[in-house]
């Protein structure tokens, strides 16, 4: 019986693979120019870690988490996002005691969430995200946006619309709380189950709702914008001016919520505008979200961060026709004619794998032919062709594929001709 892969998730081959590797050492390039540190932390957590920092009224909570009883009859999750697991690690270990601050961190792995799988979504995906923690200066919110914004534009991306807004302080949001209540109370049961239960616990995700955003209540909701009081307002104000002097353009949309409750003052999202891309153009989003480390036992320490599939990545790259520079070669090739030159380049490959060459030779017997045709598959740079004659004089044929010049040397001198060719 036939085991497939399960639904939502899957395998990156060879050939595909590396376009993961280079997307990856960028955006870890990327993080060293600013600064950002990788963190990794555990696959699965405490279900209470998502309870209290995600939002007990969030669809990830409420619907898409991969729950479940250990041995020790501890509810477990898969970790559907990264931030509150960098929070937890950052109060665990005390990281605001370090000298240096704001502590900037960066993480890179598989996130779990289970909903309808669909182009671009996956219940098994990458994520790459930043968290800036223990700095209240909004010029750290415009530097996180930088990062993300450099990061597509690094592999070519153009077709891009940074979306910001102010989701306020907590006084701010407590009079736009009123009036979103008022302004979809007599009107509710309008708008699907998910929006009826929201509106007392948490009505501005409302606003976040996919099913009803095209209802007419939802273009006049009163604006988060309207109820900024002095402090938020200056904030906000701060956070552009710095992102215009970054010359990262951007636009203002004051129905931008994000998904998660942790978000307070700016929050924000990245799209591809690019034909083709799909329905849901979000590339990555992320926000600030002062109080999150006090809700996980910490003290005080205003962060702010962002995530971005690398899935959704690589759509926006195909659907602007993008191809990553990527070159799969080896630097040779050894071709073997004869049971004492096959036997012998055993050893002469492990020589030149250890003078740092990357190097191959054949396994299924192949004639000369076969063999060529195997050194062009794999782009090789230089066949090393050895017979029996050549073997008995201490002799190889080296031959480039580029320019099919070759000459005879001495065995001895192969792994030093092929390192000053490569150094060409």
């Amino acid at each position: 019986m036939q085991i497939n892969i399960p639904r939502g998730t899957q395998d990156i081959l060879p050939g595909e693979v590396e376009k993961w590797q280079y997307i990856e050492k960028k955006l870890k390039e990327i993080c060293d120019k600013f600064q950002y540190n990788e963190i990794r932390t555990p696959i699965f957590e405490h279900t209470d870690l998502f309870l209290r920092s995600v939002g007990d009224t969030t669809d990830i909570v409420t619907k898409e988490m991969y729950t479940f009883e250990d041995r020790g009859k501890r509810s477990l999750t898969l970790r559907p996002e990264g931030t509150a697991s960098v929070v937890r690690s950052f109060v665990e270990h005390k990281m605001h005691g370090a000298a240096s601050q704001p502590i900037k961190l960066y993480y890179l792995g598989p996130m779990f969430r289970y909903e309808r799988p669909q182009a671009g979504r996956f219940r098994q995906f990458v994520q790459f995200g930043v968290e800036a923690i223990g700095s209240n200066d909004p010029a750290i919110d415009a530097e996180v946006i930088a990062l993300a914004y450099t990061a597509y534009e690094s592999f070519g991306l153009s077709k891009l619309k940074v979306v910001i807004n102010s989701l306020g302080d907590a006084k701010s949001r407590v009079a736009h709380r009123e009036a979103l209540i008022e302004h979809f109370a007599p009107n509710i049961s309008e708008f699907c189950h998910d929006c009826q239960n929201r509106l007392e616990k948490n009505p501005m995700r409302i606003l976040d709702c996919k099913k009803d955003r095209k209802h007419p209540l939802m273009q006049n909701a009163p604006s988060i914008l309207e109820y900024l009081n002095e402090e938020s307002s200056q904030y906000f104000e701060k956070v552009k001016a710095y992102l215009t002097a970054l010359n990262i353009p951007f636009e203002v949309d004051s129905n931008l919520v994000r998904g998660l409750d942790y978000y307070k003052h700016t929050a924000f999202e990245i799209m591809s505008e690019a034909e083709g891309f799909g329905a849901i153009t979000t590339l990555c989003g992320g926000g600030r979200y002062n109080g999150l480390t006090e809700e996980l036992g910490g003290p005080e320490a205003p962060g702010i961060g962002f995530a971005m599939s690398i899935e959704r990545l690589l759509s926006a790259l195909k659907a602007e026709k993008i191809e990553l520079p990527i070159e799969k070669t080896i630097d040779c090739y050894l071709v073997s004619l004869g049971d004492a030159a096959k036997d012998y380049t055993v050893g002469l490959l492990h020589t030149l794998r250890q003078a740092g060459l990357s190097a191959e030779r054949d396994y299924l017997d192949r004639k000369i032919k076969g063999q060529f045709k195997a050194a062009d598959r794999l782009q090789a740079k230089y066949v090393a062709v050895l017979g029996e004659d050549e073997l008995k004089n201490n002799k190889i044929n080296v031959k480039s594929l580029e320019n099919g010049e070759q000459k005879e040397i001495e065995l001895s001198e192969l792994v030093a001709v092929l390192k000053d060719f490569a150094a060409y």
